[in-house]
């Protein structure tokens, strides 16, 4: 039990098995319901969640931990991650709950927190929660049990309202894919555009419990390049399991990821003077390419850990209303707390139709370096510093690469694996440094 609950974004695992067993769910909601009654009498909380299976369960258990501290929940039912986080800012919400694995198969689930603010709970925060947890596991004899909720409809369409709202371009006469990866964005999304004028074809909006983001969605745009090519759509967009990100499609079939988009809407950002401090906010797996592009705009681009809620708290910290993560997080500030794949889809619309450009043409000067990364099983975690043999091949590839490469070495947050991403001007540093650090790496600490 002394494993870490929380990882980069929330607490995930495979549905029944611990952290997500029956129990752990339970004493979650029981530590939730104790921290918002640290804020208000009667605390009320939302409930969201994706398409998987074990979303049922997971929600009805964790509402039964909360009202058996005296806090009231509403069920939002199906809906965004980033539907959540609107709700719980903008409602009598002290805290919202979204139940979601994201971008990860059917089999895993997981659970997301946002604060009153709309933001995902701080560190320090997750760690009472989580230390809460573990003593309830531990020390209380713990008898789960389940809230039947009933989904009240009226949540979801307050936060496409809002969405709308936003809009500042019609669509008329645009030819728009969407694949909605069988996930949360499944109805709301197609709504969405074809209210503001698109002629929307949809993809991956059928989902069974099973099917969400399978061979479909952000991580898997090949149907979708194919239907945009195939029917000369003006756009195509794919968003992941809880559409908190999304990935885009040009006429010409070139995948527009997170890195393009926060260059289109840097660029349109300055020139309409709503780019305070001239920064962008983006993670170490940003490439290098857009550090460059932007750089060449006088915009300045700072790095993060990766993770959606580091990228908004350093947004947050210099006062950037832009900011986001290659693989398709992009958080717009001025309307919302967290990466919105629909949102984001809203604005980079926007963008191209008043430019009157394609997508091609938006991101036509922005040179991606070649960039390979690594997974490796690892056993333990150690500072990759004081390791040796480790230390010494990065400090080669960094050394002989200069500033014409990067090399990251991280954790994942959800997985016991070590990333080696090497990114440089020349792809044989690319493969050949990525291979003698992940060797490295698999000698000294591989399973």
């Amino acid at each position: 039990m002394g494993k870490r609950l929380f990882g980069t974004d929330g607490i995930r695992g495979v549905a029944g098995g611990y952290p997500l067993d029956e129990a752990t769910v339970y004493a979650f909601g029981v530590a939730l319901g104790d921290d918002a009654l640290g804020q208000a009498e009667q605390p009320e909380i939302v409930i969201g969640a994706d398409t998987r299976e074990s979303g049922t369960w997971i929600a009805e258990t964790v509402a039964g931990g909360l009202e058996s501290r005296g806090a009231k929940v509403r069920h939002a039912g199906i809906i965004t991650t980033p539907g959540v986080a609107y709700l719980t800012r903008s409602g009598p919400f002290v805290a919202g709950v979204m139940i979601s694995a994201s971008h990860n198969p059917y089999e895993d689930n997981g659970i997301k927190v946002f604060g009153h603010n709309g933001f995902k709970l701080p560190d320090e925060e997750e760690s009472v929660i989580e230390d809460e947890i573990l003593r309830l596991r531990d020390g209380e004899e713990l008898t789960p049990r389940s809230t039947r909720l009933v989904a009240d409809e009226t949540l979801p369409r307050q936060y496409l309202e809002y969405l709308l709202a936003s809009a500042s371009v019609r669509l008329d006469g645009v030819k728009l894919a969407i694949d909605c990866g069988n996930g949360a964005s499944y109805r709301l999304a197609p709504e969405l555009f074809r209210r503001l004028g698109a002629s929307v074809t949809e993809l991956a909006c059928e989902p069974d419990g099973r099917n969400i983001n399978r061979d479909c969605g952000a991580l898997h745009t090949e149907n979708l390049r194919q239907t945009v090519m195939a029917g000369g759509f003006d756009f195509g967009v794919a968003f992941d399991g809880d559409a908190d990100r999304a990935m885009f499609v040009s006429p010409a079939g070139k995948v527009v990821n997170g890195d393009a988009v926060l260059l289109a809407a840097g660029r349109a950002l300055l020139a309409a003077g709503h780019l305070p401090g001239n920064t962008v906010v983006a993670t170490v797996m940003s490439n290098l390419g857009l550090e460059r592009a932007l750089a060449g705009d006088g915009i300045r681009m700072v790095r993060t850990p990766v993770g959606d809620k580091y990228v908004l708290e350093e947004m947050e910290r210099l006062g950037a209303m832009l900011g986001g993560e290659q693989s398709g997080h992009v958080i717009f500030r001025e309307y919302s707390t967290t990466g919105d794949g629909m949102l984001t889809a809203l604005r980079l619309f926007e963008i191209a139709r008043r430019a009157g450009m394609t997508l091609d043409e938006l991101t036509a000067d922005l040179r991606t370096y070649p960039q390979k990364l690594v997974n490796i099983r690892v056993r333990e975690r150690k500072d990759f510093q004081q390791v040796p043999a480790i230390a010494e091949e990065i400090r080669r590839a960094e050394e002989e690469m200069g500033d014409t490469g990067r090399v990251l070495v991280r954790y994942s947050g959800t997985e016991p694996l070590a990333r080696v991403m090497v990114e440089a001007a020349q792809p044989e540093h690319v493969d050949r440094f990525t291979a003698r650090i992940a060797e490295a790496i698999r000698r000294e600490m591989g399973v």
